[in-house]
C-alpha cells in the first residue's frame, strides 16, 4: 500500500511540473492580439512621388493620425531607439535588464520613475487603449508583447510604434509630428529634430512644442549626448544639434490641391497615405497664377476657376486646381474638374475628325452657313451672322454652329453620341435623342477631366504614329484615362473603343486647324507670348454665359480651363476667348513643349482640290491646286459647286437651244451657290458672281434653284403670337433669290400680300389652319410652300 501512495503522489508531482511547464504556452495562445492591432482612423494625405506633402484632411476621430509608412528615417529610428529601447533588436519583447532596473529604481525611490517598458511593450498597451495600470494587466501585456514578437517582424513593429505613439496634443505618429511641428517630410529632418522628437512620446500631455520647452530641450539635449557618447554623431554634427531652436507651436499644413485631396475621398481613398502624380513646383505656380488672374474677374461676380495640366505621354495630371481658394462664399469647395458644365463648342474638332474619316468633307471643303429651323431648335453663330458658305477648317477655328450643326446632321447625332462615349466622354447618360443636334452646341454636359483625357486621346493617335510599328499604329493603347494616382495602371482601354476611332491623318488635320487659331494681342500679356511655340486650341462658351472653356495642346502637355460661377449663374464676360484663353496661355508659358511633327506620307496621299470648294476637283473647275490629305477624302464627293452653263454671245443671259442660236451660245464653268448660301455668301465675298437670269423667251432647264425659302420650310408648323392687347401679331418670313436685283411677290392663300427687293423679309398674319404661300419673281418663276398655325382660337 505505501508503494502504491508513492506511485500516485510521483504522477501527481510529473503532472504538476507538466502544468507548469505548459501553462505558461497555454496562457501565451489563449491571449489574442488585437484585430487588427489599431482599429483607428487615419488622416487622409496627398504627397508628391518625392514625399513632399501636399494637403492632409484629419481623421474622423479629430487626431493628426498619418498612415504608416513602410521605413523609419535613419535618423529617427536610431534616435527613437537610443531613447526608448537602446536593445530593442536584441530581445524578444521583454528587456530582463531594464525591468530589473525599473523596479530597483522604483523601490529605492519609492516613486515610478522608470517603467522598463520595451518598444514592444508599448505598443501593446497603445493597440490596448491604454488601459490603468495593474499587475495583471501588466503581465497580460507583457505576454502579448512576446506574441506580438512572434508575429511580426522588429521593422514592422518599430513601424507600428512610430506610426501610433502620441506627440503631443491631437499629433500622432512621427510622420504627423514631423510635418506639424518642423513642416518638412521626416526624411528631411536634421538629428536635432528627430531628437525632439524621440523625446515627445515619454510624457507627450505635459511635454510637447509649444509647453514646457525647457524641460524639452534639456531631454532633447541629453539623448544627443547619448548619441554622441555612443558615436552616433561626431562632435561638430552634436554642438551644431545642440544650439538649433526647438519648434513654436503647430505648424498649418499644406494646402496645395484641396479639391484632389477631397476626391481621393470621394473615391475611396479616405484614410490611406496617397502619392500622386501632381508636380508640387509647377502645382504651387499655376495655382498663384490663377488666383492672381481671377482676382481682376471677382469685381464683375465671376468667382471660380479650375485648370488641369496633364502630361500627354502618361495621361497624369501635374496640375490640378478644382477651383480657387477664396475669402467669400461663392462654392469655392466644389470641385469643378469633376463636375458635368456644358461643352459650348469644346466637341466640334471630334465631329471635324470624325466627318473627314467618314468621307463626308474634306478638310477645306465649303460647308453651309445659313439659318436653318429644326423643330424647337433654330441654332445661331456666336456672331449672330451668316456667310452662306464657309471652308470647314475656317469654321472649325472661327467655332461657327450652323456649319456644325448641319455636319452633325449628315453624320448622324446617334454616331457621334457613342464615338464620344468611347473615347472618354463619361457623362453621356441619357440617350442621343435627349442630347438631339444640340449635343455638338453645348447641349450634352462633360467634366474637365474628361474633355482634356479625349483631347489628350486625339492628339496620342497622331503623335504615336511616329513611333509605333506599322502593324500598331492604330492601337487602342492611345486611348486610356487620366490618372492622378501614382501606380494606376494607365493603358486602360476604353469599353468598345476601336482602335482607329480616328484615322492618323483625320487627327493631323484637325490638330493642324486647331494650331490656326488666331492668337488675340487684345488681352494682357499675350503680346508677350512666345508665337514660335505651336500650340492647337479650342475655346468653348456655354449658352447663357455660364460657362467660359480654353483647351489647349504644346505638343507634351494638355491644359485646360474653365472659368465661371460654380453656382451657374450667367455674366456677360464669361466667354471662353475672353475668360479662359489669357489663363491658358499664361499657364502654357509655364510649361516645356514640343514641337509638333509632319503627318506621315503614308498616312496621306495626292488629290487635286477646288480652289474655290474645297472639294476634289471635278471637270468643271479652273483654279486647283494640289493637297496631300488623308486617304478617306477619296471618299468624298468631287465639287458640286461648279457647273457648265449657257450664256448668250454678249454673255448676259442664260440661253438653250430652245431659243437661242448654239452655234452662238457660250458655254462657261460658273461657280453656283444654292439662292439661300448665295445670298449670305455674296455679303461677305464681294467677288461672288451670281448666276445671269434667262432671256425673257427662253425656257430655264436645270434642277438649279433660283429662289428658296429661308422660314419657314416647306410643311412646318408654327406659332404666331398675339400682341399685348390680345390682337394677332405677326411673323416674319424670309426668302432668297440668287439674283440680288429681282424683285419677289408674296402671295397668301391666292391674295396678294405685297413684294420685296433685296431683304425679302414679309411680316405675315394668319389664322389657324392650314395656308399656302406663293412666291413670283420677275421672271415668272413660282416657289409655293404649305405651312400650318397651330394658334388657339
Amino acid at each position: 500500500m505505501g508503494k502504491s501512495f508513492r506511485l500516485r503522489l510521483k504522477k501527481i508531482i510529473n503532472k504538476k511540473r507538466l502544468l507548469i511547464l505548459i501553462l505558461p504556452v497555454i496562457i501565451f495562445i489563449s491571449i489574442p492580439l488585437p484585430n487588427p492591432l489599431f482599429d483607428t482612423p487615419y488622416t487622409t494625405t496627398i504627397e508628391s512621388k518625392e514625399g513632399e506633402l501636399l494637403g492632409a484632411m484629419i481623421a474622423k476621430d479629430g487626431q493628426w493620425r498619418f498612415p504608416n509608412y513602410e521605413k523609419l528615417p535613419l535618423k529617427l529610428e536610431t534616435s527613437t531607439l537610443h531613447f526608448e529601447d537602446e536593445y530593442f533588436y536584441y530581445h524578444l519583447g521583454i528587456n530582463p535588464f531594464s525591468l530589473a532596473k525599473a523596479i530597483w529604481i522604483n523601490l529605492k525611490t519609492g516613486t515610478i520613475k522608470r517603467g522598463g517598458s520595451t518598444i514592444s511593450m508599448q505598443v501593446i498597451r497603445m493597440a490596448l487603449g491604454n488601459k490603468k495600470r495593474t499587475v495583471w494587466q501588466k503581465i497580460k501585456e507583457t505576454l502579448m508583447a512576446v506574441k506580438l514578437e512572434f508575429l511580426y517582424s522588429k521593422k514592422e513593429i518599430l513601424n507600428i510604434y512610430a506610426g501610433h505613439a502620441p506627440y503631443g496634443g491631437n499629433v500622432v505618429g512621427l510622420s504627423a509630428a514631423s510635418w506639424r511641428y518642423f513642416g518638412r517630410h521626416p526624411e528631411k529632418l536634421s538629428w536635432s529634430e528627430s531628437a525632439a522628437l524621440a523625446v515627445l512620446p515619454n510624457s507627450p500631455s505635459l511635454i510637447y512644442p509649444g509647453k514646457n520647452e525647457l524641460k524639452l530641450k534639456n531631454k532633447r539635449n541629453n539623448l544627443l549626448f547619448k548619441l554622441y557618447k555612443s558615436g552616433v554623431i561626431d562632435l561638430l554634427t552634436y554642438e551644431l544639434a545642440l544650439v538649433e531652436e526647438l519648434p513654436g507651436k503647430p505648424l498649418e499644413l499644406p494646402r496645395l490641391a484641396p479639391r484632389l485631396l477631397t476626391r481621393t475621398i470621394s473615391e475611396g481613398q479616405e484614410g490611406k497615405r496617397n502619392v500622386v502624380t501632381l508636380d508640387p513646383k509647377l502645382q504651387e505656380t499655376i495655382k498663384n497664377i490663377t488666383q492672381r488672374y481671377m482676382e481682376d474677374f471677382s469685381a464683375n461676380s465671376i468667382n471660380n476657376a479650375a485648370v488641369l495640366v496633364i502630361e500627354i505621354e502618361t495621361g497624369e495630371a501635374k496640375t490640378y486646381i478644382g477651383n480657387i481658394d477664396s475669402d467669400n462664399i461663392h462654392s469655392q469647395d466644389v470641385d469643378i474638374i469633376t463636375s458635368p458644365r456644358s461643352t459650348g463648342s469644346l466637341l466640334k474638332p471630334f465631329l471635324y475628325a470624325a466627318a473627314i474619316d467618314e468621307g463626308l468633307i474634306t478638310p477645306n471643303q465649303l460647308l453651309k452657313d445659313y439659318p436653318v429651323f429644326f423643330e424647337g431648335f433654330s441654332p445661331k453663330n456666336f456672331d449672330l451672322t451668316f456667310r452662306g458658305a464657309v471652308h470647314a477648317k475656317e469654321a472649325l477655328t472661327r467655332s461657327l454652329n450652323l456649319p456644325f450643326v448641319l455636319m452633325l446632321r449628315d453624320y448622324g447625332y446617334e454616331r457621334f453620341h457613342q464615338k464620344l462615349k468611347r473615347i472618354g466622354m463619361t457623362s453621356l447618360t441619357k440617350p442621343p435623342g435627349h442630347y438631339g443636334l444640340s449635343m455638338v452646341l453645348g447641349g450634352a454636359e462633360a467634366t474637365l477631366w474628361d474633355l482634356t483625357n479625349m483631347y489628350a486621346n486625339l492628339f496620342r493617335v497622331y503623335k504615336n504614329s511616329f513611333s509605333f510599328s506599322w502593324s500598331e499604329r492604330y492601337s487602342g493603347l492611345n486611348y486610356f484615362k487620366n490618372q492622378y494616382l501614382v501606380g494606376k495602371e494607365n493603358a486602360t482601354l476604353r469599353t468598345g473603343v476601336k482602335p482607329d476611332e480616328f484615322s492618323i491623318g483625320s487627327a493631323w488635320m484637325t490638330i493642324d486647324a486647331l494650331k490656326g487659331l488666331v492668337r488675340p494681342q487684345a488681352f494682357a500679356g499675350w503680346e508677350k507670348f512666345d508665337s514660335s511655340t505651336q500650340i492647337a486650341w479650342k475655346t468653348g462658351t456655354s449658352f447663357g454665359f455660364r460657362d467660359a472653356w480654353s483647351i489647349g495642346i504644346n505638343g507634351k502637355y494638355v491644359v485646360g480651363v474653365w472659368v465661371g460661377n460654380a453656382d451657374g449663374e450667367g455674366r456677360p464676360n464669361i466667354i471662353g476667348g475672353k475668360a479662359a484663353a489669357p489663363l491658358m496661355f499664361k499657364i502654357i508659358k509655364q510649361l516645356e513643349s514640343i514641337p509638333f511633327s509632319k503627318i506621315p506620307e503614308s498616312e496621306t496621299k495626292p488629290f487635286t482640290i477646288c480652289s474655290n470648294s474645297g472639294q476634289k476637283s471635278s471637270l468643271y473647275c479652273k483654279e486647283t491646286y494640289e493637297a496631300f490629305w488623308p486617304q478617306t477624302v477619296e471618299n468624298s464627293t468631287a465639287c458640286t459647286y461648279h457647273q457648265l452653263v449657257h450664256l448668250d454671245k454678249e454673255f448676259k443671259y442664260q440661253v438653250n437651244s430652245s431659243c437661242y442660236n448654239v452655234d452662238e451660245i457660250n458655254h462657261l464653268s460658273w461657280f453656283i451657290l444654292p439662292p439661300v448660301q448665295a445670298w449670305y455668301y455674296r455679303q461677305y465675298n464681294l467677288d461672288y458672281k451670281s448666276l445671269p437670269s434667262f432671256k425673257i423667251d427662253c425656257q430655264e432647264i436645270g434642277d438649279n434653284p433660283t429662289m428658296q425659302m429661308i422660314y419657314p420650310s416647306h410643311s412646318s408648323k408654327i406659332f404666331i403670337p398675339r400682341e399685348l392687347n390680345g390682337k394677332m401679331g405677326e411673323t416674319i418670313f424670309e426668302a432668297a433669290h440668287s439674283n440680288i436685283q429681282q424683285i419677289i411677290y408674296w402671295h397668301l392663300d391666292g391674295e396678294y400680300l405685297g413684294s420685296t427687293t433685296r431683304n425679302h423679309q414679309m411680316g405675315i398674319i394668319a389664322d389657324r389652319g392650314n395656308h399656302q404661300l406663293t412666291l413670283l419673281d420677275g421672271q415668272g418663276l413660282e416657289l409655293k410652300i404649305n405651312f400650318e398655325v397651330l394658334n388657339e382660337e
